[in-house]
């Protein structure tokens, strides 16, 4: 995978490409609400997990299973905001990931769904939803919250930036 960063206020953002599939396509033609959360949890699996072997991996990918046993990370909260529908390409969305809070067991992940970097025009990316994920770590066996350990704090200071504002929010 390769992944580029941009500055963000207070911070950079992680650049993910991540393919459509034709099943994400609903019968308007578009990518279907449910697919884009397949989507953003792609961006947020190859932003954070360790991959295998020979993989390329963002410098923010320092959890591994094997120092996590027993430490689940859960969605607590999500929330979209759609722009403009996503239609199909077969050049990779580039999700722009960043963080808008590390909490002590928490972190808000953001992100920007935008047109492939290589079909960016004169006018720049198209923007077609932004999101914010509130991810949880937490003990397995007792559900009780776990903190963030100094690696994933380090690794993920430099990606923390402004947290999304929607719309709706005034």
């Amino acid at each position: 995978m390769s992944e580029t960063e941009a500055s963000v206020p207070g911070g950079a953002r992680l650049h993910l490409p991540i393919h459509l599939r034709w099943g994400d396509l609903d019968a308007f033609n578009h990518v279907n609400n449910t697919s884009m959360l397949k989507l953003l949890e792609e961006a947020r699996v190859r932003a954070f997990w360790r991959p295998g072997a020979g993989e390329s991996a963002p410098p923010t990918a320092v959890m591994d299973s094997s120092l996590h046993a027993g430490v689940l990370t859960l969605i607590a909260r999500q929330e979209i905001e759609y722009l403009l529908p996503v239609p199909y390409q077969r050049h990779p969305l580039d999700v722009q990931l960043w963080f808008g809070r590390l909490g002590g067991s928490s972190i808000d992940v953001c992100y920007e769904v935008c047109s492939p970097l290589e079909t960016a025009g004169a006018d720049g990316q198209q923007i077609y939803a932004r999101a914010t994920t509130v991810v949880v770590k937490v003990d397995a066996e007792t559900g009780r919250p776990v903190r963030l350990s100094e690696v994933e704090q380090e690794a993920w200071a430099p990606y923390v930036g402004e947290p999304l504002r929607y719309g709706h929010r005034r």
